[in-house]
């Protein structure tokens, strides 16, 4: 059953199924440094999945830890090939060696101390095969810490069907990525004429991968139950390298101004499009600093940072409402601003706001 679209290029189809028409082949590559403690589960909750003839492609980056011998017990599986790499290679080169080893039909980027939900590959090729033109689907994730939540198979509540375009100029309004990313199933074909992961992108490869994605075909998502598991952890990258709020919204930008060098630039509108996701990210972190203000929190957060990073961003920085609202802020000074009865109520706003947007991310992948 189609539900009428509620903004152009957007639909949602109830009643659809858990189960791919055929049985494809599936590849996931799987780069792992010193994860040899995951990397068990990880490789099992790949095996284990049901309709679809699935291989893991574990690419050992000269790991230190017990990660060799832990390879060695799972190639015994003939769906399991391992590639060693000597010397330490880095993450994204390590995904794209094992990215030019696929032969499935779709492949999934799993990091290995991540995890594939019961289900997930078939839910998500049922998508990708009934609809030729989905670049890649994407799921519901599940963050978690500590031990690994109760998976089980549920069947797909609903399917959202984006035009790439569309999917495209939402992330461009919010200058968000919705996708933490082992819930995603990709097309090897559209995958391989986007071109390899960009190793110069280190901490949003993967925002650039779905924009280009995005520009090459439409995008779709499976709603209801969870497809991926995404540990947080101290050792993670978003923990350690990848850390601080500034890095990310340079690495975001840098994301969308490489996609739009490329195939997202074709796109029609492309210069209102890209102009567009500046505007927004010069927004957020302008938003930031105002939230420490409004916690308390100045002393914690780089608002110096933040302020230089809007203005270098997007050309018009001080036409926002929120230069304006860093301003009062200011004006009003560090240690009012918290006891204030106007930024209190705007505190308690924007958690609420925030929750309600958690939620229809969950809901329906969007933000």
């Amino acid at each position: 059953m189609l539900i009428p679209a509620s903004s152009a290029g957007r639909r949602v189809i109830r009643r659809v199924p858990s189960t791919p028409r055929r049985r494809p082949t599936v590849s996931v590559v799987i780069p792992a440094y010193n994860y040899a403690r995951y990397l068990h589960e990880c490789v099992a909750s790949v095996l284990s999945q049901r309709d679809v003839d699935v291989d893991a492609i574990v690419v050992d980056d000269g790991s230190t830890d017990e990660t060799p011998s832990v390879t060695r017990a799972l190639a015994v599986d003939a769906r399991v090939t391992v590639i060693r790499n000597q010397p330490n290679r880095g993450h994204i080169p390590s995904v794209n060696i094992g990215l030019a080893e696929v032969t499935g039909d779709y492949m999934v980027k799993l990091d290995a101390d991540d995890l594939l939900a019961p289900g997930a590959l078939a839910r998500a090729t049922a998508l990708l095969e009934a609809h030729p033109a989905v670049t890649f689907v994407y799921g519901r994730p599940d963050n978690f810490s500590g031990a690994t939540p109760a998976a089980r198979d549920a069947a797909a509540r609903s399917w959202t069907l984006w035009t790439g375009g569309a999917w495209v100029e939402r992330r461009c309004r919010r200058g968000t990525n919705v996708i933490s990313q082992p819930e995603v199933v990709m097309r090897t074909a559209a995958l391989r004429e986007s071109g390899p992961v960009r190793e110069d992108l280190p901490h949003t490869s993967d925002l650039h991968t779905w924009l280009k994605l995005a520009a090459l075909g439409d995008v779709g998502r499976v709603n209801g139950p969870v497809a991926g598991y995404y540990r947080v952890h101290d050792q993670s990258m978003q923990r350690t390298v990848h850390s601080g709020r500034v890095l990310d919204y340079n690495g975001r930008r840098d994301a969308f101004d490489a996609a739009f060098a490329g195939p997202v630039g074709e796109l029609p509108d492309a210069a209102r499009l890209h102009d567009a996701a500046r505007r927004a990210l010069a927004a957020a972190a302008l938003e930031r600093a105002c939230r420490a203000y409004d916690r308390g929190r100045t002393d914690e957060e780089p608002i110096d940072d933040l302020v230089a990073f809007a203005l270098e961003t997007w050309s018009q920085t001080r036409t926002l409402p929120q230069w304006a609202a860093l301003e009062r802020r200011r004006v009003l000074g560090a240690a009012r601003v918290p006891r204030h009865p106007r930024y209190v109520a705007r505190a308690v706003v924007r958690r609420a706001s925030e929750e309600l947007g958690r939620r229809r991310w969950l809901r329906t992948g969007d933000w």
